[in-house]
């Protein structure tokens, strides 16, 4: 780094984006992307907008938030679109963290959150998983902090009931529960209808994941219109041409394909489901998912020599160093193809290995 660089950043770790190989041969079940592509829809809703690349895309996305609200039965004011879901919890770290109200987020979950903390310069108060994984909603009740909820949780793919979402956002009524549902359409339940009824509860939403739009960049924010124009009062300070024209057409088009979005998200847990149960017949761990990867542990090898063995093979997945998952893998679920190569190589393995 260069001496220009200010002394506050200069201890920052930067979030890790999993690998994007540049070698074609590997099957790349790293990143929790979905093996289908954009909607047919959507891909022609991008070329029909590409005519207008010159002009500024519209900041209110309105077409875009119209469908959003209209798929989920809110009011295009209670709904805000971003560049990826990432921007939109930057955006929650900047309007509902300072100083004197800290972040509470889990010890294992996406690591964003603590990269985020300790960008805007927010203390944390990091809450440990249960031995089980599990996140303790008792961990969060009353906390006086904006809580920050991965709901699947990442990298465990575990979920909270809605019933304790609301239980933590009751017993902290002067601060904000943020629910990152990122995973939530492949088995978990949205928090959505509980915005109608708190007015401290935002769920952030991504279509990188079960709208095949990774490479698009949106997400959304659905909340109580009040929260809502905290968030744009950010969005305008900060970019208000935050979403391109292309990636604007490609979303209202994809989550107007209700079809396809439903084809492809059976695939996907049919796929998960397939995989856990050849795991379990092998003897791995695998802890209980409602996401688009699952968290697996090999038991008589260390993650790491697995992680190791599975690229070996062409398999790429996720290795996460830190001491309480250092034995596990995350593995995205992929195509019936995808995933039965990888259980293919697993097994020679631990054929080799015993």
């Amino acid at each position: 780094m260069s001496k220009f660089l200010v002394d506050k950043y200069q201890t920052i770790e930067p979030y890790t984006p999993g690998e994007q190989p540049k070698k074609g041969s590997l099957i790349k079940l790293n990143t929790n992307e979905s093996p289908f592509p954009p909607s047919p829809k959507a891909v022609e809703a991008i070329a029909k907008a590409a005519g207008d690349l010159n002009l500024y895309s519209d900041p209110e996305c309105k077409k875009l938030v119209d469908a959003i609200a209209e798929y989920y039965g809110v009011s295009a004011k209670n709904v805000i679109a971003t560049n990826g879901s990432d921007e939109s919890l930057a955006f929650c770290f900047q309007a509902f963290c300072d100083e004197n109200t800290p972040a509470a987020y889990p010890d294992i979950t996406y690591g964003f959150y603590k990269v985020f903390a300790k960008l805007y310069s927010i203390d944390s108060k990091v809450m440990p998983l249960k031995a089980d994984f599990s996140v303790d909603p008792a961990d969060y009740m009353g906390i006086n902090a904006t809580v920050f909820l991965a709901n699947p949780n990442a990298p465990t793919g575990m979920a909270l009931a809605l019933e304790d979402i609301e239980k933590i956002a009751l017993s902290n009524p002067e601060n904000v529960v943020i629910i990152d549902e990122a995973y939530v359409d492949f088995g978990g339940k949205s928090a959505i209808e509980l915005t109608r009824k708190l007015s401290n509860l935002l769920v952030v939403q991504t279509f990188s994941k079960s709208r095949s739009l990774a490479g698009g960049r949106i997400g959304f924010v659905i909340g109580c219109e009040e929260l809502i124009e905290d968030l744009r009062k950010i969005k305008y300070s900060f970019n208000p041409y935050n979403v391109g024209a292309l990636p604007q057409a490609a979303a209202e088009a994809s989550i107007r394909d209700t079809e396809y979005f439903e084809a492809c998200r059976k695939s996907v847990i049919d796929a998960r489901e397939y995989t856990v149960e050849q795991l379990l017949k092998m003897g791995l761990a695998v802890l209980p998912s409602c996401a688009n990867f699952i968290f697996v542990s090999p038991t008589r090898i260390s993650g790491q020599e697995y992680f190791a063995a599975l690229r070996e093979k062409g398999i790429l997945v996720r290795h996460f160093s830190a001491p309480r998952v250092c034995d596990f893998v995350r593995v995205t679920i992929g195509s019936r193809e995808q995933m039965d190569a990888y259980l293919k190589a697993t097994r020679e393995i631990l054929e080799e290995r015993r």
